[in-house]
């Protein structure tokens, strides 16, 4: 028996959760996220897609788009242990967007020169967690790693545990 319509539901919304919290926490406390935050975001709002069209779907078809959904998410959790590692100087990060703005190698003949080299907007290094609760050593990375691995679990365990129920 395939998972209900409202189990794919619940993992829809689930998933598009957590890129809004994450977009909301930019509005509201003003966390300025990196390019490896912004990577995190995308398999969430794909599992969300899958998640609704396995909704309006019956049978074997949602089964498999709720495990594909599930998929997506810990697609996320990836990048998340990925963006943990780098957070805490297990390797560098592959993105080249995630390196601190630097002046160019040769020194410069001027501030101005030196001003003209630097990127023209300030962006926030993948390495400098984002504590969302001062105290609280949890990075959002790691948050995002955590909550992924659970709805990542959630979807691939709600089709797996209606097949064993016949």
């Amino acid at each position: 028996m395939a998972p209900s319509a409202t189990a794919a539901l619940l993992v829809a919304a689930l998933a598009a959760a957590a890129p809004l919290f994450a977009r909301g926490s930019e509005a509201w406390w003003g966390l300025a996220p990196c390019a490896l935050c912004l990577w995190q975001r995308w398999p969430y709002w794909v599992a969300a897609g899958l998640a609704l069209a396995a909704a309006l779907l019956v049978g074997r078809a949602r089964a498999v788009l709720l495990g594909l959904a599930g998929g997506a998410v810990l697609a996320s959790a990836a990048i998340a242990a990925l963006h943990v590692g780098v957070e805490q100087g297990w390797w560098p990060s592959p993105l080249p967007g995630c390196q601190v703005p630097t002046a160019p190698g040769a020194p410069a003949a001027s501030v101005e020169e030196l001003m003209r080299g630097l990127a023209p907007a300030p962006t926030k290094p993948c390495d400098a967690p984002t504590y969302l609760i001062e105290g609280l050593p949890v990075s959002m990375a790691a948050m995002n790693l955590l909550y992924a691995l659970g709805l990542g679990g959630l979807a691939l365990a709600l089709p797996a545990r209606r097949r064993g129920e016949r």
